[in-house]
């Protein structure tokens, strides 16, 4: 008797075992082609609003150079576009083969608005992409204007119907929960006005304005450093770095700041474990630098400004702010470091955005930019970090989720697929892995012979016009 409770014991022990570690693979295999397909959205959201202000200056001045940038930047965001459909279709997937407690939990309210998502954002992009890739010369200027502000709104209420889904799991709302644990959708205008969403939303878009914002200063640093082509080099510049500059300082306030007092006020464990602050304290102070111990409850080596996460989150410089051990250690976030280290560098990296367009700017105004090699080698060499803090804020919001996958309702355990092998997954994640390298190889290789070729087709067009005017 006593060896069968044992054999039961360790059978229940080895079956809880596989389970964490499923788990583990099915949230590292979303992480992972999550955090790969949002590479490419966050550019085209981006490069929608460079494609609507550089047809408007077309428009305005008459000026051929524009519209030669509209051209030449809407083929790095239609290469782009198809990118990010192809990665994003396996995420859908994945809510039925990993996910499919959840999806049959939740699906009464996510799948609303994933539904919206394709019935009318995805199509207007798609159906409006054609008419602005190659209608123009059958409809005229103005027609392909109008193409590129609907190419903008859709692609941002893409990301609407997107953000106010996560934001639902953030802050649920509007739903009402049923005996068998299924939610089901009572007041859908309750989760669009939710207001956990215009905040993210704001945050989301402002962060994807900042990426396209580097992007487009980072090549035309690379023109003007390769001596060619020198007017879109300029202009790429003097684009990219006022607007990227309005972005960056949006991302910190008022977005940034918005997001902290919403995370302070509905999900404080979360605030508590980003900041590493492990106990309650009056007056508590931003950690610049330090390294979490979750294990000992402390932090090691840290550089800390007295009082100031108090006064941000609270306007009191001696307010109390919650530390984890207020709260109980079965909803704290389970990958405390991870998360710790992930705001860190969004935060770090958008300070740092902020000081490099502000210099930027000030140089540009000075009619100096255009000289200063050193400035253009560290915008050239910044263009791929909005991508990693942008990343690292999107992990920063879903690791301060957890344990939740429907924060406070439905704990991430209880949404995977059951029964579902380690084996199974961690084949599918190693599949992602190696296709993803490829596809990631072969758009940077289409990129980067654009943006090689449209340097010496621009060096061409310069010279003729040059011998033209003679």
């Amino acid at each position: 008797m006593a060896e069968k409770q044992l054999t039961r014991k360790r059978s229940s022990l080895e079956e809880r075992q596989t389970m964490d570690v499923t788990l583990f693979l099915s949230r590292a295999q979303f992480a992972f082609t999550i955090g790969f397909h949002y590479l490419f959205p966050q550019l085209t959201m981006g490069l929608a609003l460079f494609l609507v202000i550089l047809k408007a200056l077309f428009l305005k001045t008459g000026e051929a150079r524009y519209n030669a940038a509209v051209h030449f930047w809407s083929k790095i965001f239609a290469v782009t576009f198809l990118v990010g459909v192809v990665t994003g279709i396996p995420m859908e997937f994945q809510f039925g083969t990993n996910w499919a407690r959840f999806s049959a939990s939740t699906g009464g309210v996510i799948a609303q608005l994933l539904a919206m998502e394709g019935a009318f954002a995805f199509f207007l992009e798609s159906a409006v992409l054609g008419v602005f890739l190659f209608g123009e010369r059958a409809f005229g200027q103005k027609v392909h204007f109008t193409a590129a502000i609907l190419l903008w709104l859709g692609t941002w209420s893409s990301g609407a119907f997107i953000t106010a889904a996560n934001s639902w799991m953030q802050h649920p709302v509007g739903y009402a929960l049923d005996a068998h644990g299924h939610f089901h959708l009572t007041n859908y205008w309750d989760i669009l006005f939710n207001p956990w969403f215009f905040v993210q939303y704001f945050h989301t878009m402002s962060g994807a304005v900042v990426t396209a914002s580097f992007v487009v200063a980072g090549i035309g640093a690379f023109y003007l450093l390769n001596g060619k082509p020198v007017a879109y080099g300029r202009l790429f510049l003097t684009v990219g770095v006022i607007i990227g500059l309005i972005a960056s300082l949006i991302q910190l306030y008022p977005s940034g700041d918005l997001a902290g007092q919403q995370v302070a006020a509905h999900q404080p464990v979360k605030l508590a474990a980003m900041e590493g602050l492990f106990q309650t304290q009056t007056g508590a102070g931003v950690v610049i630098l330090g390294q979490p111990d979750p294990s000992q409850g402390t932090l090691d080596n840290p550089l800390i400004v007295p009082g100031l996460l108090s006064f941000l989150t609270y306007r009191r410089w001696t307010a109390v702010v919650q530390g984890l051990d207020g709260f109980p250690r079965d909803i704290w976030p389970d990958s405390i470091s991870l998360l710790y280290y992930c705001y860190h560098i969004m935060v770090g990296l958008g300070t740092l955005f902020i000081l490099i367009m502000a210099l930027a700017a000030f140089l540009l105004w000075r009619h100096q930019l255009f000289r200063a090699r050193w400035m253009l080698w560290i915008l050239l060499l910044a263009t791929p970090f909005p991508f990693i803090a942008n990343t690292a804020g999107w992990f920063t919001a879903e690791l301060g989720r957890q344990p939740w996958v429907v924060y406070g309702l439905m704990r991430t355990s209880q949404g995977e697929t059951a029964p579902l092998s380690a084996g199974n997954v961690l084949f599918t994640l190693l599949g992602f892995l190696g296709l993803y390298l490829l596809l990631g190889l072969l758009y940077a290789i289409i990129i980067l012979t654009d943006v090689f070729r449209a340097s010496t087709l621009a060096e061409t067009s310069e010279s003729a016009e040059e011998e033209a005017s003679r």
